[in-house]
């Protein structure tokens, strides 16, 4: 199985409906002032989003998101709209129809996602 590198641009609005699909309305994801005011650069993507990604990129090259079987990731940064993520994967195995993937989201140059682990029904 090769997995492609898969790259995506949150726009400026992403953590606002994100928040809505989640219900986490955690002020450092809606309220740029509120964001800054704690030390933030701004308001900041939800890690869930951009472990979202990181099962999207295994999902897509794995032929749907019923392939995957389990996702583990680390958190590591924080991510931020209107700049692009890049999730990178390399297959560690493949047995019984079963694929092992490592991966990492990095946005620019820093990874926000590490040691992320995938496991993919081949098929």
């Amino acid at each position: 199985m090769d997995v492609p590198e898969l790259r995506v641009t949150p726009d400026r609005y992403l953590t606002v409906r994100y928040a809505g699909a989640s219900g986490d309305f955690n002020p450092i994801h809606i309220d740029e002032e509120f964001a800054r005011s704690v030390g933030l650069p701004g308001r900041i993507l939800h890690g869930l989003y951009t472990m979202a990604q990181v099962a999207r990129a295994q999902t897509e090259a794995a032929g749907g998101p019923e392939s995957l079987r389990r996702l583990s990731v680390q958190f590591r940064g924080m991510g931020v709209p209107e700049q692009e993520i890049v999730v990178r994967s390399t297959v560690r195995e493949e047995r019984d129809g079963v694929a092992i993937v490592d991966a990492l989201a990095e946005q620019s140059g820093s990874a926000i996602i590490r040691n992320a682990e995938a496991e993919v029904r081949l098929g």
